[in-house]
Formats: C-alpha cells, structure tokens, sequence
C-alpha cells in the first residue's frame, strides 16, 4: 500500500482548524452576507480556474441535461445556505451558529428517509432526538438573552437544511464526473447566483475596507479551498465517518477562536447543548458506519 506524504490525521487536524476560522472572517467582515458570500465563492472560482481550464475543461461535454439541472439546484441551494449562515452571525454567537450548522448529518438523514425511503435503525433515530434535544437547549439558552439570538439559531438550522439539499443534489452527480469539474461548476453557478442576488437587494459591490477584501481571499483560500481539499484528500487514507468525526470538532475550534479573537463569552447553554448535539451526531454517525459494513458483508456473502 501507497504510504501517503503527509501524515492524513494531520491533514484532517489542518483542515478542522482551516474551516473553523469561516465564521471569524465572517464576524470580522463589514460587508454585508450576500456580499460576502459572493467574494467567497467568486475568489474561489478564479482560484480554481487554471487548473480546471489545463486538466479539467473537456469534462464539460460529458456533463449530461439531468446532471445540468442537479448542478444548478446545488449551486443555488449553496448560494442560499451561505447567505442564511452569514446573516446567521449578525444576531447568534459563533458558538451556537457553528453548532447548529452541524447538524447537516441529521437533516440528510430526513432527506434520505423523505426522498429516497431509505430506513435507518433506532439508534440513528434516537440519536436524532438526542441531538434535537441539544439544539433546543442552545435555542432556550439565546432565547433567554435576546429573540434576534433566537433568530439567528433558526437562520441558521435553515441554512443547514440548505446545504443537505446542495448536497443531496450533488451526490448522484460527483458519481459520473470528477469532483473538481463538479466543485468548480457548482461553485460557479453559487457565484452567480449570489451576483443576482446582490444586485437585486441593491447591496453594493465595493468600495469595502481593504481588510475586508483580505478577509474574502482569506474565506476562499482557507475554509473553501484547503480546508475541505484536505478532507477530500484524506478520504484515500482514512473511512467517511472518522473525517466525519473530525469535522464534528468545527464548531469547538470556531468557539475558542470567538472566545479569544471576537472576545464572546460562551455560555453554559451552549456548552450543554453542543455537547449533547455533537454526543448525538456521534452515536449516528457511528451506527451509519455500523450499518455500511454490515451491508457490505451481507454482500459478500
């Protein structure tokens, strides 16, 4: 076997903490969410194109109508998910936005079972409830300081929800077509997407602070492009539901970060509830895995 170059723990550590600095540039940016979400994905696109235009190019004629339409809904969905997220900041803490953005595993979940009837065992279902139970404790707790706290919870479960519909979209299609052709398209499409929808909320393009224009390099260099490059990477060396795992670890590291760089105090409602939604996601993600390789020797047999 193939020894890899880089240790892919480390890798996976790299990419934990490159993803968990997107809700700090966020915070620190003056732009407003529309606005910083096209920066976002319009860098990450140009960063992309050279390689996608040396290696990738020709796979553009092999993208079939359907595999078009399922681009484009992702791509939109995706738009959404980043404006609903963003907004999400400007009321919650990072802490509980970060938390309940998290719970994306149980909203596939629900897609799955709505969409493609596929059945999941009691364990699964109860750890969707423990991890329930836990977002109802961070939304009493923000509730009891403000009802715009309890706003951007709710902006940001919907944003959640957005982003299983981007990827519930996207996963047939990553099966026919390679993941950069699929990333770049659909990251183009969410450019575009949230071009229009600037425009049309007569949000202005610039001028912003130069600090500003640092940060949305900074958001598509660092949580965009290297922090889920590695996690694509590291799924060669290590299995779905340790990455899963460790991209469960998010919402800790934007915590601390908020705590020294934003200076947010962390309340207890949010360390209860991160705990008992990040003890739920675990037990499901665990029980998936459980399940996968039970069907896999099943199989076999």
């Amino acid at each position: 076997m193939q020894i890899p170059k880089i240790n892919p723990y480390f890798a996976l550590a790299i990419g934990v903490a490159s993803v968990s600095f997107s809700a700090i540039l966020v915070k620190l940016a003056s732009a407003p969410s529309g606005v910083i979400a096209f920066y976002r994905l319009l860098f990450t696109v140009l960063l992309m194109l050279p390689v996608f235009i040396i290696k990738y190019r020709h796979e553009l004629k092999f993208i079939e109508k359907k595999d078009w339409l399922c681009s484009i809904a992702a791509g939109v969905f995706l738009a959404f998910h980043f404006i609903l997220w963003f907004e999400s900041l400007n009321y919650t803490s990072v802490a509980s936005s970060t938390v309940l953005v998290t719970l994306q595993p149980l909203f596939a979940f629900a897609g799955a079972y709505l969409f493609f009837k596929e059945r999941f065992s009691m364990k699964a279902i109860l750890s969707g409830i423990i991890a329930i139970a836990g977002s109802l404790v961070i939304s009493w707790g923000d509730f009891r300081i403000s009802g715009m706290a309890l706003w951007g919870d709710i902006l940001s479960l919907v944003a959640c929800a957005l982003v299983t519909g981007y990827l519930l979209f996207g996963q047939n299609v990553r099966k026919r077509i390679s993941s950069i052709t699929y990333t770049f398209v659909v990251y183009a499409i969410s450019a575009f997407t949230l071009f229009f929808y600037v425009v049309l909320k007569g949000e202005p393009l610039g001028p912003y602070p130069t600090v500003d224009w640092i940060y949305f390099v900074l958001l598509a260099i660092f949580p965009t492009l290297l922090g889920h490059s590695l996690f694509n990477w590291s799924l060669k060396w290590l299995s779905t539901s340790t990455i899963s795992m460790g991209i469960l670890l998010e919402p800790i590291g934007a915590t601390i970060l908020a705590y020294f760089i934003l200076g947010e105090p962390i309340l207890w409602t949010q360390i209860l509830g991160g705990t008992i939604i990040l003890a739920g996601l675990m037990i499901f993600l665990k029980d998936e895995q459980k399940s996968k390789v039970q069907k896999k020797e099943a199989v076999s047999i």
